[in-house]
């Protein structure tokens, strides 16, 4: 009975470093994001808005970009959950969004993708520099 409470137990462990989000993971999981979003400190407006600061902010609120109505009044402001479930189905979350993406669908892609964006703030500065 030790040896699978022991087993056991490393197991839990494991799974819970599995679910670690890393940053520079998500540096290549926004490989395909960079088609239409920008990061950083140089980062525009393209085919869909800067994600500069995104976690704290209201759906719909980058100046300068033309959001489809549905965004502009979803009423969201984006945290953790709320950008976990959107891009996974973002029709779904937010139906008539300009967005056309089929979804991320790997839960760790996505740990790793919300690690990479909380890493700028609304300047596209990296936290730390």
């Amino acid at each position: 009975m030790r040896a699978f409470v022991l087993s056991a137990a490393l197991l839990l462990t494991g799974l819970g470093s599995a679910q670690a989000q890393d940053a520079a993971a998500g540096e290549k999981t926004f490989a395909q994001c960079r088609a239409c979003h920008q990061v950083g400190e140089n980062a525009k407006n393209a085919v869909g808005p800067v994600l500069n600061g995104l976690f704290g902010r209201h759906s719909g609120s980058v100046e300068g970009y033309n959001y489809s109505p549905a965004n502009k009044n979803s009423g969201i402001t984006w945290d953790e959950a709320t950008f976990r479930e959107y891009i996974q189905n973002p029709r779904a979350k937010i139906p008539g969004t300009k967005m056309i993406y089929a979804g991320l669908k790997d839960e760790q892609k996505i740990n790793d993708l919300v690690a990479y964006l909380k890493q700028f703030n609304a300047q596209g500065q990296k936290a730390g520099q």
